[in-house]
């Protein structure tokens, strides 16, 4: 697994998780003005307040996207219920939303929270995780 990137605008923290994105750019078309993938760095957080970047933040499909307030020290995630979810994307992978522990073939365990998003094409090279390569 790669390793989380975070940017900051010092009231609030988005936490980048690209081992699970699956580049749905829900962000990007959200609020284009802070998520510029073809830009580095490519979250600009001054350049808008920190509702709007919360409010795209939790729009994001697979969780790969988080914040947590800068005043506070632990992760937020509002794009979970207490229940179980799972969610077929049109021409996309299976998310599903919650708390899982996840088996592989080889047998290693891994938790995995928030929204994990399942590669239903076999195109992946993240398998068994979606990493957008249904796109191509």
């Amino acid at each position: 697994m790669g390793k989380n990137k975070e940017y900051s605008n010092g009231e609030v923290t988005v936490i980048w998780k690209p081992d699970i994105c699956i580049h749905a750019a829900k962000c990007v078309g959200n609020l284009p003005e802070v998520f510029k993938p073809k830009e580095k760095p490519w979250i600009q957080l001054d350049h808008a307040n920190t509702e709007k970047i919360i409010n795209a933040v939790i729009a994001c499909p697979s969780g790969a996207l988080s914040y947590r307030k800068d005043s506070e020290q632990k992760e937020e995630n509002h794009n979970i219920s207490e229940s179980m979810k799972v969610q077929v994307m049109d021409n996309g992978p299976l998310l599903v939303h919650g708390t899982i522990t996840l088996t592989h073939a080889n047998g290693s365990v891994e938790e995995k929270e928030k929204i994990t998003a399942f590669c239903r094409c076999g195109k992946s090279g993240n398998q068994p995780f979606c990493d957008g390569s249904h796109k191509n």
